[in-house]
């Protein structure tokens, strides 16, 4: 796959640029979504929920359709649909009974709305390392981080490749505690054969525009357990006004909110989700093909697939070997943007130093929940808790975003192509 461009001058020294084109924007939405919308908006019910113990407590026809769709599609014996995936983290950690003061363990590496689900019910995050392969949560940093106060593990399947689900759940079996999963970024993969997303007591999918699925905002949350699906149905529909007349006895958590999907978005839903295989199967071909033209760069890391797993590539995540390369990430980047690769991310996350954090101040001023009487130790977020995901996301990780563009083998050839550039000319950005 040579080629004589990349002998060509860097196109951040005044060279030709490898990419002139812009790369298609992901819009998965096609003529079965708009019909299905606009027979949703030419009926008048663009949403039936009622906020009170009646029928209609758990929504529309289009509702109904499309959680009925989701309990086929991923083997569950429910499927609760939210307004966005924070909702269904939120509703999920209510769901399974946490208590304020409770710690539960989470992962740095991943969007904050994973830990401030956590701390909405006035519970404690505690932040355990990752894997340096698939970036997840590491199981010997969990099992370190238990301690007495410990109720649940919120498991991220981060980036598209699915957590070590066996280590996890034997972690929680022996500790007594509940999983959720957020697998946000990896629906319609597999882990040793099973769905990604329903091994633990609740887990779920997003739906927003960037995502697989892409109904615009909203969540589906997946359970087996009776009585977890009921708290969900009740949290996201303002539970408090419904337990006295459905019958209710443990109101503990039925704090109820609004996290009701719409029809318009549940009757999109129902025709992406009949596409989810095909996304994820293109998805997955560009990123082979991308491997191929990068797998032989020295200093760069393509992608690791577990053996037994699937990889949905909402991200197509390397790992730089800056030592041997000789040149910062920074670098790297800023030469081959310049070279018209676009959605490139320096680093991930690192949730555990934000400032609501490091300064430990979450509802009002005054350090609630940690400087309460709920609270029963100091929980550490300082630097250095979580040394791999830290140097992953300082120095080393090299993400692109794939879920923002409709990739053709013309458009991964030209980013291969780019990089190989770059590779080529390394001692040039020395």
């Amino acid at each position: 796959m040579s080629n004589p461009a990349s002998t060509a001058k860097l196109a951040l020294f005044g060279g030709p640029k490898t990419i002139q084109a812009t790369f298609k924007r992901y819009n998965p939405i096609g003529v079965e979504e708009v019909q299905a919308a606009k027979q949703v908006i030419e009926s008048g019910v663009l949403s039936q929920f009622l906020g009170c113990w009646n029928p209609d407590f758990y929504g529309g026809p289009k509702v109904q359709e499309f959680e009925r769709q989701c309990e086929t599609y991923f083997g569950v014996k429910h499927a609760v649909t939210v307004n966005s995936w924070t909702s269904g983290l939120t509703a999920a950690v209510g769901a399974i009974g946490i208590e304020p003061g409770d710690e539960v363990i989470v992962t740095p590496w991943t969007m904050c709305a994973s830990a401030t689900a956590i701390l909405h019910w006035n519970a404690i995050p505690v932040f355990a390392d990752i894997e340096p392969e698939t970036f997840n949560l590491d199981p010997a940093s969990v099992e370190a981080n238990i301690t007495p106060y410990t109720k649940a593990i919120m498991v991220v399947d981060i980036l598209g490749h699915s957590a070590d689900m066996d280590a996890l759940m034997a972690i929680a079996e022996r500790h007594g505690l509940k999983v959720i999963t957020d697998t946000a970024q990896a629906p319609g993969t597999y882990y040793k054969g099973k769905i990604t997303g329903t091994l633990a007591h609740v887990g779920g999918y997003s739906l927003n525009y960037h995502k697989h699925i892409h109904t615009g905002e909203g969540g589906i949350l997946v359970t087996n357990d009776d009585e977890i699906a009921d708290r969900l149905r009740l949290i996201r529909n303002h539970a408090e006004a419904v337990v006295g007349n459905k019958g209710v006895t443990d109101l503990s958590n039925m704090v109820g909110h609004n996290f009701r999907l719409g029809e318009i978005e549940c009757a999109i839903g129902i025709e992406q989700l009949k596409k989810l295989k095909g996304f994820v199967s293109s998805r997955q071909r560009a990123a082979e093909r991308l491997t191929q033209g990068l797998i032989s760069l020295p200093g760069l890391r393509t992608p690791i697939v577990k053996p037994d797993c699937t990889h949905a590539y909402y991200m197509y995540p390397m790992v730089l070997d800056i030592e041997q390369l000789g040149v910062s990430r920074a670098r790297l980047i800023e030469a081959l943007e310049a070279e018209g690769v676009v959605g490139l991310a320096a680093g991930y996350a690192n949730i555990h130093l934000l400032p609501m954090y490091q300064q430990k101040i979450a509802y009002g001023s005054k350090g609630f929940p940690w400087t309460s009487d709920i609270c029963h130790r100091e929980v550490s977020y300082q630097k250095g808790i979580c040394p791999v995901a830290e140097r992953l996301h300082e120095f080393t990780y090299l993400g692109f975003a794939m879920c923002m563009h409709e990739l053709t083998d013309e458009d991964v050839d030209l980013i291969g192509r780019a990089f190989r550039k770059v590779w080529n000319q390394m001692d040039s950005l020395k």
